[in-house]
């Protein structure tokens, strides 16, 4: 079915839900449309603080207090807040392309907030993940290698969504970790993440074993700002980052820009990976450019058309877990383009349905020498989505989320090598999968206490047919400062398009024509707790059981058996004074192996224990920030070296990170970033070690 065709149909769907919803308005005007919240307990995201105090330094709500005008919102307005006034010469006033999203509340929604990337210096969405509970990132340095494990949960980045402002940016490839480069979308350009799972993830895909991350861009400016930073330091490590945002009548937009650049070159001791004759970390530079830009048009009081647009290139080495001296390349050219219409069906907020149009192109090309001779491999994908999503309060104690999702995917794989026992799978391969869902939420409120959401989604598919996945979940509120919750969700992730049939020529994996789809479900219990009026707890049980999981048996992909997780994720946050922030993450995992030769074994570089602590104080721009991190070690189950087993397990760690801010003057200010305060060169993961102590010092500024 050509793309165009199903453009056509989500059009007219779009069209034919105005009369139904248009019908009910009436009934619903004089009504209460939104559910009652009955226990004080706030989530994690309403957390509001003053607006010159320090922030939550994670899972933080839409940051601060905004001032308030007077008067009726401007009859333009989408959203139900007013127009920000300038009371602050130092406060950046950026409105976003994703407002908030409407989700379940049977499971956490942890969002962080531009101002916390900031504090941060995260240079890539993967360091932004690092401090939210349930994540295990093995990484190697400021975005050296995408094939670096990115785990929530005990779930691959595979077996979680990835969406920029709610489209999808996973495409069906597996081998360069599903063409989802965290390094890849802007830093300066990002508003805040989210991070839903449970219900929630029947809205965005079957395939969310983990959960599902939304990445929220910058809109625009009711005010012209130009924000400008940059930063050097160890490694030769130097990024810049610009960023304009304003408004001209009913039309905002915002322009970033972001440029990286790090050598990644260092002395590691004997048995690294990657090691060099002459002691060195061989092959981990890399170097970024990406350029955002957003365009957002009020037609009306009911109607809102947004356009943004990402590009990225990207040149870096690779780091493969475990080869002695790895020497190949990658190239990313990346292309991400998303138009949305926003309209409100009713005269409130109780109808709302958002139509959204998706292209994303990803280009990964490896090269490189094995010995004497040469291969190279590339993947060309091409992924075309279409969504309608319609959030309709049919009563005060019911809510319907419901819609359609389309998505096409094009891959072109071209695979060479002169390596003679391996000439015979030179190829090029074109393929395309095309997906179809519908997908509802039903959320009711049984009692002011009791709420419950039912969630299906029915999933039709071109090469692996049709699949039912079901999700559950409620929160009950037992006292204004006691809560419980849970969830259960089924899902299914099929093979990706490399995968089934594309010859990996760096890693010497042989696609397989024969695979299933990984199948199973993923279930939450928790309990939120108002331990004081400034300490909130939020304790969560998780676990999964998948069926049929992917991975490599003596070089082919395979469906290898049944994996069971269980674990416990734990967020606590603390308000100990004005300008004060604290928070403590701590997730224990055990992802344990049920079949097959490695019966009982954890899965390979998932840790058992991960956690993270930091304490912040800010006060009249000036800002210091202390970080600690814990990382429990995880399996080496890649590339083992002689004399090691796959039973073996890296070194447990604890690390050090602190930031401060320092006023120059009312505009602009000094940062400085110091990383690894210990100068440990602990193992990260499989044999890939930290540099050990480095610094960075930069310069922002606010206009």
């Amino acid at each position: 079915m050509k793309f165009s065709f199903l453009i056509f149909q989500v059009i007219l769907i779009n069209f034919a839900l105005a009369p139904v919803t248009f019908a009910q308005e009436n009934n619903l005007e004089s009504k209460k449309t939104s559910i009652k919240k009955t226990s004080e307990i706030p989530y994690l995201n309403e957390i509001e603080k003053p607006y010159r105090s320090a922030e939550l330094l994670t899972q933080t709500p839409i940051p601060s207090k905004k001032p308030q005008t007077t008067g009726n919102p401007e009859p333009n307005s989408t959203t139900n807040e007013s127009k920000p006034t300038v009371e602050d010469d130092n406060a950046i006033i950026i409105d976003v392309t994703g407002k908030k999203d409407d989700l379940p509340q049977s499971t956490p929604t942890y969002v962080i907030e531009k101002e916390e990337i900031q504090k941060q210096g995260a240079t890539s969405v993967s360091d932004v993940l690092k401090k939210l509970p349930g994540f295990a990132i093995n990484d190697s340095g400021h975005g050296a290698d995408i094939h670096t494990g990115t785990y929530y949960r005990g779930a691959s980045i595979n077996q979680s969504v990835f969406l920029i402002n709610g489209r999808p940016i996973n495409s069906n490839v597996n081998t360069y970790h599903g063409a989802t480069d965290l390094n890849s979308i802007p830093v300066e350009a990002i508003e805040r993440v989210e991070l839903y799972s449970g219900a929630a993830s029947t809205l965005y895909g079957s395939s969310a074993f983990g959960g599902v991350v939304n990445i929220i861009t910058k809109e625009g400016s009711t005010v012209p700002r130009f924000n400008a930073t940059a930063q050097f330091g160890d490694l030769n490590f130097n990024n810049q980052q610009l960023s304009y945002a304003g408004a001209t009548g009913s039309l905002r937009y915002n322009f970033s820009f972001e440029r990286s650049f790090i050598d990644n070159r260092y002395r590691v001791p004997v048995g690294a990976a990657n090691r060099d004759e002459r002691g060195y970390f061989f092959n981990a530079d890399t170097a970024n450019s990406t350029y955002f830009g957003n365009l957002a048009f009020d037609v009306d009081n009911r109607n809102t058309l947004s356009l943004d647009v990402t590009t990225l290139s990207s040149r870096k080495g690779l780091i493969y877990f475990g080869f002695p001296l790895q020497r190949d390349r990658l190239d990313h050219d990346g292309l991400n383009i998303g138009f949305a219409w926003k309209t409100r069906l009713s005269n409130d907020n109780s109808s709302v349905v958002t139509t959204t149009l998706g292209y994303n192109q990803d280009y990964f090309n490896t090269y490189g020498p094995s010995s004497q001779f040469y291969r190279t491999g590339t993947l060309d994908t091409q992924l075309y989505t279409a969504r309608i999503d319609h959030a309709w309060q049919l009563t005060p104690n019911y809510k319907l989320r419901w819609g359609l999702d389309l998505q096409n995917t094009d891959l072109n794989g071209d695979v060479l090598s002169t390596v003679p026992n391996r000439v015979a799978l030179n190829q090029k391969e074109n393929e395309s999968l095309l997906n179809t869902a519908l997908f509802a939420v039903n959320t009711l409120n049984i009692t002011e206490k009791f709420q419950v959401d039912l969630g299906l989604r029915q999933s039709f598919d071109s090469k692996f047919g049709n699949y039912f996945n079901p999700s559950v979940g409620f929160k009950y509120d037992i006292s204004p400062a006691l809560a419980v919750r849970g969830s259960w969700a089924g899902g299914q992730r099929n093979p990706g398009l490399d995968q089934l049939y594309v010859y990996d020529t760096v890693h010497g994996w042989l696609p397989n024509r024969d695979l299933k789809p990984e199948t199973g479900s993923s279930w939450t219990a928790g309990v939120d707790v108002k331990f004081l009026e400034n300490l909130i707890g939020q304790f969560t049980y998780f676990g999964s059981s998948l069926d049929d999981r992917l991975g490599v048996v003596e070089g082919k992909w395979a469906n290898i058996g049944l994996v069971d997780t269980n674990g416990l994720e734990a967020a606590l946050r603390c308000n100990i004074g004005s300008g004060w922030s604290t928070f403590v993450n701590y997730t224990y995992t055990d992802a344990k192996i049920q079949t097959g030769p490695e019966k009982g074994l954890q899965l390979g570089l998932i840790p058992y224990s991960v956690a993270s602590a930091g304490i912040g104080y800010e006060i009249a721009g000036w800002q210091a920030n202390l970080y600690a991190t814990y990382y429990g070690g995880a399996r080496r189950a890649i590339y083992a070296k002689a004399g090691e087993t796959a039973t073996d397990f890296s070194p447990s760690f604890f690390n050090l990170d602190f930031s401060a801010r320092v006023p120059v003057t009312r505009n602009l200010g000094l940062t400085v970033y110091l990383e690894n305060l210990l100068d440990e060169q602990y193992e990260r993961v499989n044999r890939i070690y930290s540099p050990g102590f480095t610094f960075r010092l930069g310069l922002t500024a606010n206009i």
